[in-house]
């Protein structure tokens, strides 16, 4: 059976949108080890549909030497939640259609392996309020932006988290990473 692991960039304040604030931190080569330290064990990609439109022109034409996640990206069987995206053309790409958690579950059942999810804020919202994320690893960004969408909104489910680690890097950023307090 799969487990979900979804990563997101995200401020102290929560917002996890269009995370252009990450530059003035760079991307440290401890922060690439610490991500690749979970991705690996990934063997499919779970996105929503935006995300899925803002990946598949940025990372199709990438290759190792653009940049060392470039074969993950590009071979993995992804699996795009959209109501109205009709194909995928990025390469081992499949539209699953709506959110739907049973098909959610259906996927997770026929993995062997890990699931990667990044960004895909809508997807990832649902995700967590029907119970099926295994994994949050957040990388979280000493900035507030006071503005954007936030991972978990105003109004949103209580969700009881534990720490399943956590890793400081020089530039100031945390990987944290939580698991379901309960299971």
């Amino acid at each position: 059976m799969g487990t979900i692991k979804v990563q997101e960039f995200i401020t102290l304040d929560g917002v996890i949108g269009a995370p252009t604030w990450t530059m003035e931190y760079g991307f440290t080569p401890e922060m690439g080890e610490s991500i690749g330290g979970f991705v690996e064990s990934c063997v499919a990609i779970l996105l929503g549909r935006t995300t899925y439109e803002e990946f598949a022109p940025a990372w199709a034409t990438r290759s190792v030497e653009d940049d060392p996640g470039a074969p993950f990206m590009n071979e993995t069987p992804k699996y795009v939640v959209s109501s109205t995206l009709e194909h995928a053309d990025w390469k081992n790409s499949t539209v699953l259609g709506g959110y739907d958690a049973d098909a959610i579950r259906r996927l997770k059942d026929s993995v062997d392996g890990g699931i990667y999810v990044s960004g895909s804020g809508t997807l990832v919202r649902a995700l967590l309020a029907d119970g099926l994320v295994d994994e949050l690893h957040l990388i979280v960004y000493p900035v507030t932006l006071g503005t954007g969408p936030r991972l978990f909104p105003e109004g949103a489910p209580k969700s009881s988290l534990k720490l399943a680690g956590s890793r400081a890097f020089g530039n100031g950023v945390l990987h944290l990473t939580y698991n379901p307090a309960t299971r």
